[in-house]
């Protein structure tokens, strides 16, 4: 589909790209002190840092995290990255063994169960459900638990589906993490995105007894995905972690550092000016708010399209009825082919109805309302009202 959509802006077309989270894309520039201080220590940034990232970086990450409710957050437990993406890639590499299984929940982010599958393990799906606000069936999940189950991932607030999952069913899952001997990989980047009425509780802060790891990053909540700045907190029991951080730095060790200037921006961005900043984009009447607003209302409008109004993060999960001999990936292609809006299939993101397709809901509110209304256009042509 991006491939696609490169090939027509290439022949001259204007494409409204809603496909991915990229909010420097859409003009949401980082804040000016973050990236002066990326700036200002260039020079000191020509050399490689230790394998886990730089003392004063990895300091502010669990400092932020102390504060956020993970009172035992430590320094020389925390892994820097080359975002997320890379430190999911590690992680799994020093847990999982060919044979072994990881649960991942459905819809999510093909990240994790792509990285998984490149161990030579298996990602098994956990089913979230739209009439739960697509929060996890916690028996469905219990049934997907085996003999080489090793960990469960846990997306919150989620991508694509925007959910936010409350405490009850965060320590439902860790109870069963606690039952069965299992890891906790939770995937927080969206944790400072969160729309009026929600609150973030990190997973970790609720099961202190229990190997988690908390992953978060500068790409989303303070807009530098160039940047590749990513973190791990792992937190629970020193005899199981302190084994298994032995092997994630051998494994660390072999890309050298991660970005050592970008680096240098994280311990700024952390600092409380930067969050209330971020804080006030999704607060009511915020830059996030608003375009999250804009889209639900202009797309709701059909009578063919259904979706709850995202907690967190900035997509939209709509889901659209659809004649019974057309998939969500013919409506997405249709979509870009006729209409010129780059969006994804909810099938990509493991969805198994086939009638969703994910919109980031980054773009100016203008904008927005006009990829609604192709939206809306091309639900027409597909069932024939014209």
């Amino acid at each position: 589909m991006a491939r696609r959509a490169a090939y027509l802006r290439a022949q001259g077309h204007s494409i409204i790209d809603l496909h991915l989270g990229d909010p420097a894309a859409h003009g949401l520039g980082a804040p000016d002190s973050v990236l002066r201080a990326a700036a200002e220590h260039l020079d000191d940034a020509a050399t490689y840092s230790d394998e886990r990232g730089l003392p004063v970086a990895r300091e502010a990450v669990a400092d932020h995290y102390r504060q956020a409710g993970i009172t035992h957050a430590a320094a020389d437990r925390v892994f820097l990255g080359n975002g997320v993406s890379e430190l999911a890639s590690l992680t799994l590499q020093a847990l999982l063994d060919p044979g072994d299984t990881v649960l991942v929940p459905a819809p999510g982010y093909p990240l994790w169960p792509a990285c998984a599958t490149l161990t030579g393990a298996t990602a098994v799906p956990y089913a979230c459900h739209e009439d739960t606000a697509w929060s996890p069936d916690l028996a469905g999940l219990a049934a997907c638990i085996g003999p080489r189950t090793r960990a469960i991932v846990v997306i919150n607030p989620d991508n694509p589906t925007g959910a936010h999952w409350p405490p009850a069913t965060l320590e439902g899952i860790a109870d069963l993490a606690r039952r069965h001997d299992l890891m906790l990989l939770s995937d927080e980047i969206y944790a400072e995105l969160c729309y009026p009425g929600t609150l973030h509780v990190p997973l970790a802060a609720l099961a202190p007894d229990l190997p988690c790891l908390t992953l978060g990053g500068l790409s989303k909540f303070c807009r530098l995905p160039g940047y590749r700045a990513g973190w791990m907190v792992a937190t629970g029991p020193h005899p199981v972690m302190d084994a298994y951080l032995s092997a994630l730095t051998s494994l660390a060790g072999l890309r050298m550092c991660p970005n050592v200037p970008a680096q240098y921006a994280i311990p700024t961005s952390l600092c409380a000016d930067v969050l209330a900043q971020t804080r006030r984009s999704t607060a009511p009447g915020g830059t996030l708010t608003l375009r999250r607003d804009t889209l639900h209302t202009a797309l709701t409008r059909h009578p063919d399209i259904h979706y709850a109004r995202p907690d967190g993060a900035f997509y939209a999960f709509p889901r659209i009825t659809l004649p019974p001999d057309t998939s969500d990936e013919d409506f997405a292609h249709h979509l870009l082919e006729h209409h010129h809006v780059l969006a994804t299939p909810g099938s990509q993101l493991g969805d198994t109805t086939g009638t969703h397709i994910r919109l980031s809901t980054l773009a100016p509110p203008a904008e927005l309302n006009i990829a609604a209304h192709r939206i809306h256009r091309t639900i027409e042509d597909l069932i024939g009202r014209r």
